[in-house]
């Protein structure tokens, strides 16, 4: 367990802005991990190894992308006993995101809302950044990469923004996870249609096919979709993921839908909306997936998971591995070994 009791951090950052006890939080990692520091947050990893995509997990438990944009703190946030990291979503071109302010915490509900839109630094300081980090891959932990387009990028051309990103990010991802579902950028979940995703995917199989000829090595590729989507849309993506040939599904991103939030400060805030109100939206899409797609296709479940229960409802659902991030700013640390060792336990009274 980690050192120093995450209930006394939280009450001093969530006196702040939530933005700047994100930057704050994520900075100190930044410089900590890796030293004698790192003590303070540091916990033993649950061994519940899977394998999926070809790819050995050494837990069922992940950080979902958004928390660590720019890929700074992987060795870090590694060393809170994840068995696996994905971070970005990282853009080809730095740019600043939407205007500030962008986070809001719905505490009485365990949720967040946020516009951010992308904000960070730019493929080629985020390819810099996932090369630094070595420990945690040197203990067996993996690392997905998460791309996305610019705002600046016309949707008809997002192709060639998600085909940068994939030639950039290829040679230093464990899996690749490509985004059109957040909220927070114009027209991109337009992607998610059934001709654009079709267009999309195929242009990225194409590319990798290529890649995997260069580089000698096979990296799975992941699309991650939104909450925000009715049983026969969820039919229609599962469909064009198994004919482009596609590894797996991350179901699900934030949610447009405020109905769990009404009446609460910030719930009429745009942009997406994360943590306990996303559970049963996402789990809903999780079983629609599981059932179009069949057994044996890799999903992992994200979306409201804030206890060790929450986590075992994602794999009840038909999820394969899950991921957190809201859970980790409103519980800390402790939720992950908390999900992992439940998520075993799960596993093996199947």
């Amino acid at each position: 367990m980690p050192a120093l009791p995450y209930a006394f951090a939280r009450t001093f950052l969530f006196g702040l802005d939530a933005e700047r006890a994100h930057d704050l939080t994520l900075g100190a990692i930044s410089r900590l991990q890796n030293t004698p520091a790192q003590w303070g947050w540091a916990q033993c990893r649950i061994d519940d190894p899977v394998t999926l995509a070809g790819l050995r997990f050494p837990n069922r438990i992940g950080l979902a992308a958004g928390l660590d944009k720019n890929g700074r703190c992987i060795d870090g946030l590694g060393a809170m006993g994840f068995g696996f990291i994905e971070v970005g979503t990282v853009t080809p071109q730095p740019q600043p995101g939407n205007p500030k302010p962008r986070i809001f915490r719905l505490p009485a509900k365990q949720a967040l809302i946020n516009r951010l839109g992308f904000n960070n630094d730019g493929l080629a300081a985020f390819v810099a950044n996932v090369q630094r980090a070595r420990r945690f891959r040197a203990a067996g932990g993996l690392v997905g990469l998460n791309i996305g387009k610019n705002a600046a990028t016309p949707i008809e051309r997002a192709a060639d923004d998600y085909l940068l990103g994939l030639d950039g990010v290829y040679p230093h991802a464990d899996y690749v996870t490509v985004n059109i579902s957040s909220p927070n950028t114009k027209n991109l979940r337009a992607l998610q249609a059934d001709a654009a995703l079709d267009a999309l995917l195929a242009a990225l199989g194409e590319r990798r096919r290529a890649l995997r000829k260069r580089h000698g090595r096979k990296v799975p590729l992941f699309v991650k979709i939104a909450p925000d989507l009715d049983a026969a849309q969820v039919a229609l993506i599962a469909a064009t993921l198994k004919r482009q040939r596609i590894d797996g599904v991350i179901a699900t991103n934030t949610t447009l839908a405020r109905d769990a939030v009404q009446g609460l400060a910030h719930a009429d805030e745009a942009g997406g909306l994360s943590g306990a109100p996303l559970l049963a939206p996402s789990n809903r899409v999780i079983a629609e997936l599981r059932a179009a797609l069949g057994p044996g296709h890799p999903i992992i479940g994200v979306g409201g998971v804030m206890s060790g229960a929450d986590a075992v409802a994602k794999l009840d659902a038909g999820a394969d591995l899950v991921q957190i991030y809201t859970g980790l700013i409103y519980r800390g640390p402790a939720i992950v070994p908390e999900a992992a060792a439940a998520l075993k336990a799960a596993c093996a009274r199947r």
